[in-house]
């Protein structure tokens, strides 16, 4: 698997562009970004064909890039945890506070926890890792020891947990319960910063230092 990542929006949210060879055409999109001008560069540069768009969770700043994307490859899936699929249409995804209209997108597949999505002969599994909101996730892959932590777990810190539907307590469970029992080596994809390990945020962030492994 190739991953790409790019910086999409004011907000400098990580998108991530995957593909499952050098020679492979399809590609899976994880988060669209506050806007999608690099994520629609990237693409038409490469020739790549967006079979699917994953959303780690709801916030404008991961979904906004969404309409335009789909302006352009109407084709494209979108991929959304069930309990966060009403952000879609503009409930708590803070749009306001990022000064845009609420999108219209609706999701065409609603993910469940253990999941697994098999697209452009990529497969990964989705890991429900509530607490930033209610419906975030994780998409992890074993045979390729990388996740993509969404706005759940960051080099040195984790998500904000105070905005609609954030919860410190449950955050810090879905940490503990599905992200950290990942082997150690495990290269960590954020929503937001550089990558980093599993390993390293075991050692070093401040936020898991009162956990026992």
């Amino acid at each position: 698997m190739l991953v790409e990542q790019l910086i999409a929006g004011a907000f400098d949210t990580n998108c991530y562009i995957i593909v499952s060879s050098k020679s492979a055409a399809d590609c899976l999109i994880i988060d669209a970004g506050l806007e999608s001008a690099p994520i629609a560069g990237y693409l038409r540069q490469k020739k790549l064909n967006p079979v699917g768009v994953i959303l780690t969770h709801g916030h404008i700043d991961h979904i906004a890039g969404l309409e335009d994307l789909l302006a352009n490859w109407p084709e494209i899936k979108i991929y959304i945890h069930s309990s966060d699929a009403p952000m879609l249409a503009g409930k708590n995804n803070l749009s306001e506070f990022a000064g845009l209209s609420p999108t219209k997108t609706k999701a065409d597949y609603l993910l469940e926890d253990g999941q697994l999505i098999e697209a452009a002969q990529i497969r990964l599994k989705v890991l429900h890792t509530p607490g930033h909101t209610p419906g975030g996730i994780c998409l992890y892959s074993a045979d390729e020891g990388i996740v993509f932590a969404g706005d759940t777990l960051f080099a040195g810190s984790v998500g904000r947990t105070d905005f609609p539907g954030g919860n410190t307590k449950q955050l810090l469970k879905s940490i503990k319960e599905k992200l950290l029992p990942l082997p150690d080596n495990t290269k960590i994809y954020p929503g937001h910063g550089p990558a980093t390990t599993i390993a390293e945020e075991k050692k070093f962030n401040p936020f898991l230092q009162n956990f026992n492994w």
